[in-house]
C-alpha cells in the first residue's frame, strides 16, 4: 500500500527548492543543519558548496514569492547608498541598500523568506522596506565592494589623517609670504575634505563666499550651484588664506584678484588640477576653484550628444587641411571639450598641433600648449604670430577676442592651416555677424570659415527615477514640436532619488551645427543679417538648439523643462 507523502519538515527557500526538485528532501534538511550550525544563510550555503546554482535560486525564488528580479551586474554599486543601513546589519543578514524613493528602502537579498532582516532594517531606518530578489554569488561580492568603498568616502577620511594626502601645487616658486601661521591641521583637514569631496561628488568649481554675517560653500554640478556647507564665518579667513599659500599667492594682499593653480595627486598615475581665482569683496575675498580634469578631453565624440548627422559635419570639417571651424556659446557650454575632443581625433605623430589658451585647462600629450601671460606680454596674437614660424599643421586659438587675433587666425587658415577657435555669440549665425563687427571682411570670411557651432549643455535626467510627463497638446505645440509628432510623443519629468541631484545626472551637448553652403557665402557676401542666416541655414536643413534640444526630449534623455532653461523659446 502506498504511503502518504510526508509534510515538509521546514519552509520558505529551502520548501520551494524542494517543491521544484533542485533538491531533495532529506538532503535539505541535512543542509539547513549545516547551515545553521556555521551560522551562514542557506543560500550562501547551498552556492559556496556548489549544491545548487545561484541564477537558478534566485529565478524560482522570484516567481514563487513574486519579488522582481535585479541584476546586480547593470549597476555601480560603489555608489549604493550602504550608509542608509549599519555594516554589522548588513553583513549580518546579508542584504544591501540599493536604493531609496521617499520613505521606501530597496533592499537587495538572495532569500526572500529572511523577513527578520527587513524588520530590523525597518526598524533601524524607520523606513519602509522592499526586497529586490538577486542573485547570491553577486550579493556576497557586491556587499564587499560596496562597504570597501564607503570604508574609504569622503566623511571616513576626515576622520583619518588627511593632512598627509599628497596635496602639491604646479608652480613650485615660493610664495610671498611665511605662511606658516595658517598651517594649523583643521583648516588642512577641512580644505583637503572640500577639495575630495568636490572630487567625488563630480563637480566642476567651487565656490567659497564670505558674507557679513555668514560664510558659504557652494559646489557646481551638472551646470547648477548648491550649497554644501557653511562654516563658521570666524575661520573663513584661515580657509582663504590656506588655499592661496597651496596656490602660491601672495597671502598678505588681498586688495586686488590673484590667480593661481592646484594640483591634487590621488594616486601615482592621477591627478587632478585646480584653477584658483581670487576676487576681493565687501566682506573678504571670494574664492573659486575650476576643477581640471584631464580625462575630460578623452571623451568619445559618440558621447558628446550629437545627432548622426551634426557628428558626420563635425569630423568631415576638421578633417580638411585647411579653413575655419569655430565654437560659439556662453562660458560653461562646454566649448573646450567639443574642441579638444576634435583634437584628439586630429593628434598624430604626423601633424604639429599647437594651442594658445587662456589659460590652458587641459593638458594633453602630443599637443603644444601655449599659456596666455598678457603682464609679460604673450597675448592670442603673439602666440598665433610665433606659431605660423613653427610649422604648423592645426592651430587651435581658446578664443577669438579682437580684431587683430581674427585677422592672424584668418591669415592663418588663408596660408594651409586648419584653425580651431571659439567666440562668445548665442547661435552660429550670429557669429558672421560678430566676425564682421570686429573689422574682418565678408570676402575674408567666406574664403575660409567651413563651418560653424553653437552649443549649450543640457542636464541629463536621471535614468532610476525618470517618470513620464503628463503634459496636455498646447504645452507641446507652444514648445515647438509639430502636431503630427505628437502620437507618439513619449516625454520624461524630473523626480529626484539617491542616484542623482534634482532628478537629472551628468549632462549632454545639445548643437546648432551649421556648415558654410555657397548659399550662406553668397549671402553674406551681400550683407545679409543673422536673421537671414538662420532662415537659410533652417531650409537647408540645419537644426537650430531649440530644435536640437527637442530632439533630447524626444528621445527621453532631458526634460522639456531643461531645455527651456537653456534655450530660446
Amino acid at each position: 500500500m502506498a504511503t502518504a507523502p510526508t509534510e515538509l519538515q521546514f519552509g520558505g527557500l529551502l520548501k520551494c527548492l524542494v517543491e521544484k526538485g533542485v533538491l531533495e528532501e532529506n538532503d535539505a534538511k541535512a543542509h539547513a543543519d549545516e547551515a545553521q550550525k556555521k551560522q551562514c544563510p542557506i543560500v550562501s550555503h547551498l552556492v559556496l558548496n556548489n549544491i545548487a546554482d545561484s541564477k537558478k535560486i534566485a529565478s524560482l525564488a522570484s516567481l514563487a514569492f513574486a519579488v522582481p528580479f535585479f541584476d546586480l551586474d547593470s549597476i555601480e554599486v560603489k555608489n549604493l547608498p550602504v550608509d542608509l543601513v549599519s555594516e554589522k546589519l548588513i553583513r549580518q543578514h546579508h542584504v544591501l541598500p540599493l536604493f531609496k524613493r521617499g520613505n521606501r528602502l530597496f533592499i537587495a537579498v538572495s532569500d526572500p523568506t529572511n523577513f527578520q532582516a527587513l524588520d530590523e532594517i525597518k526598524f533601524h531606518t524607520r523606513l519602509n522596506t522592499e526586497t529586490i530578489l538577486v542573485e547570491e554569488n553577486k550579493l556576497t561580492q557586491s556587499i564587499e565592494i560596496a562597504l570597501e568603498a564607503a570604508a574609504s568616502s569622503m566623511d571616513d577620511l576626515l576622520d583619518e589623517d588627511l593632512g598627509n594626502i599628497d596635496i602639491s601645487v604646479a608652480d613650485e616658486t615660493p610664495a610671498d609670504d611665511d605662511s606658516s601661521d595658517i598651517d594649523d591641521a583643521p583648516i588642512v583637514r577641512l580644505v583637503n575634505k572640500i577639495l575630495l569631496d568636490s572630487i567625488k561628488k563630480g563637480v566642476s568649481d567651487i565656490h567659497l563666499e564670505p558674507y557679513e554675517k555668514k560664510f558659504r560653500i557652494r559646489f557646481r554640478s551638472d551646470g547648477i550651484l548648491y550649497q554644501v556647507a557653511s562654516p563658521p564665518t570666524n575661520i573663513a579667513n584661515r580657509l582663504i588664506s590656506r588655499i592661496k599659500v597651496m596656490s602660491k599667492m601672495n597671502i598678505a594682499e588681498r586688495r586686488v584678484p590673484q590667480d593661481g593653480r592646484i594640483k591634487m595627486k590621488l594616486s601615482k598615475n592621477k591627478a587632478i588640477d585646480f584653477r584658483v581665482s581670487t576676487c576681493p569683496t565687501l566682506f573678504g575675498e571670494k574664492v573659486v576653484l575650476r576643477i581640471l580634469d584631464p580625462s575630460s578631453a578623452e571623451i568619445d565624440i559618440e558621447k558628446l550628444g550629437f545627432e548622426p548627422k551634426q557628428q558626420e559635419l563635425f569630423l568631415a570639417a576638421i578633417d580638411r587641411p585647411y579653413g575655419m571651424v569655430l565654437v560659439t556659446g556662453p562660458t560653461g557650454s562646454g566649448k573646450t571639450v567639443s574642441l579638444y575632443t576634435g583634437l584628439n581625433i586630429l593628434n598624430k605623430v604626423e601633424r604639429n598641433i599647437s594651442t594658445a589658451e587662456d589659460p590652458v585647462e587641459i593638458t594633453v600629450e602630443g599637443i603644444n600648449q601655449v599659456n596666455m601671460n598678457v603682464k609679460a606680454g604673450l597675448t592670442f596674437a603673439k602666440a598665433l604670430k610665433a606659431f605660423l614660424r613653427q610649422d604648423p599643421d592645426i592651430i587651435m586659438v581658446g578664443e577669438i577676442r579682437d580684431l587683430e587675433t581674427a585677422s592672424i587666425a584668418v591669415k592663418a587658415a588663408q596660408t594651409g592651416h586648419l584653425v580651431l577657435s571659439t567666440l562668445h555669440t548665442n547661435d552660429a549665425p550670429q557669429t558672421i555677424n560678430r566676425l564682421m563687427q570686429m573689422g574682418i571682411e565678408p570676402f575674408n570670411i567666406v574664403s575660409v570659415v567651413n563651418l560653424i557651432m553653437a552649443q549649450r549643455l543640457a542636464r541629463r535626467l536621471c535614468k532610476y527615477c525618470k517618470k513620464e510627463a503628463d503634459y496636455p497638446e498646447k504645452t507641446f505645440l507652444d514648445a515647438g514640436f509639430k502636431k503630427d509628432q505628437l502620437g507618439s510623443l513619449k516625454t520624461y519629468v524630473a523626480v529626484g532619488c539617491e542616484h542623482c541631484n534634482a532628478g537629472y545626472k551628468g549632462r549632454i551637448g545639445v548643437y546648432q551645427v551649421m556648415p558654410i553652403s555657397e548659399k550662406m557665402r553668397a549671402l553674406i557676401l551681400s550683407g545679409g543679417n543673422a536673421m537671414e542666416m538662420s532662415e537659410l541655414s533652417k531650409s537647408e536643413g540645419v537644426n537650430d538648439l531649440r530644435a536640437s534640444g527637442l530632439d533630447k526630449v524626444r528621445q527621453g534623455i532631458t526634460s522639456l523643462e531643461e531645455i527651456n532653461r537653456i534655450t530660446e523659446q
